[in-house]
């Protein structure tokens, strides 16, 4: 059996100070994926025993960023997209393990007043069929902070965020089109009528202590390997960020 867990800590430094190192030993995951990291190299020496890290950085200080902790020594490790335009911001790192590929990803945000809603739409049409690509050649386990609620289910207040950065039509149109190309949102297809449940919660107005909060951060795998899930959870009980930690079990 393997436990994958995916996080956007926020900045890693800063959860270290958080109790990170005990949180990561508790979930004794195979895979831990970690979104906006915001380190450069060197900055912080955070091994684990038992596994290995792979590290994506931003040219960018202090900006995205993502890492990959693993039991599993992969056959290979990529990182990016192979398009320039997307490259830059350290936002994924693709392991190729021997019966699928792992795929942790920090989507870009749209922004305010949606000034990179016409880049997210490139971003998410590369990103689809890079997907795409690897799943006609085995399994692909896709997580991370995709930045987008997939329907009004996903948020607490959908009527009055609509067009608001991370629940446009067309970013939920986008995710709605990777689903429909073979891909399952492992969450819903345990859970398909779970409300009140979400993994990220601003930082204001008491957000989290009120459950105002949106499910952003997802497992999504390819229709391969659907026989193999066993279960999807939200750690909600887990601070440190103002995300919480996902997770996924597959045979």
């Amino acid at each position: 059996m393997y436990k994958f867990i995916s996080w956007n800590v926020n900045g890693l430094r800063a959860v270290c100070g958080k109790g990170f190192a005990d949180i990561f030993e508790e979930l004794d995951a195979d895979f831990f994926c970690l979104q906006e990291t915001k380190m450069q190299a060197g900055q912080l020496d955070l091994e684990f025993l038992g596994y290995q890290s792979y590290w994506n950085f931003a040219d960018k200080k202090g900006y995205s960023g993502t890492a990959i902790y693993t039991k599993h020594t992969p056959l290979s490790v990529t990182y990016g997209l192979g398009i320039d335009e997307h490259d830059h911001e350290g936002r994924v790192i693709t392991l190729e393990m021997e019966d699928f590929y792992l795929v942790c990803c920090y989507t870009p945000n749209t922004q305010d007043e949606l000034k990179r809603l016409d880049y997210r739409m490139t971003w998410e049409d590369a990103m689809r069929d890079y997907l795409c690509g690897l799943a006609q050649k085995k399994g692909v386990v896709y997580c991370g902070d995709l930045n987008v609620a997939h329907q009004e289910i996903d948020l607490k207040n959908p009527k009055t965020n609509r067009r608001n950065p991370g629940f446009t039509d067309e970013e939920r149109g986008k995710f709605t089109d990777l689903l429909d190309k073979g891909f399952i949102d492992t969450f819903r297809h345990f859970y398909p009528d779970a409300t009140d449940i979400y993994s990220w919660w601003s930082y204001r107005f008491q957000a989290r202590q009120k459950n105002i909060g949106w499910r952003i951060d997802y497992f999504v795998t390819s229709e391969n390997l659907k026989g193999r899930l066993k279960d999807a959870k939200i750690h909600t009980e887990i601070f440190g960020s103002d995300h919480c930690p996902v997770e996924l079990t597959m045979e």
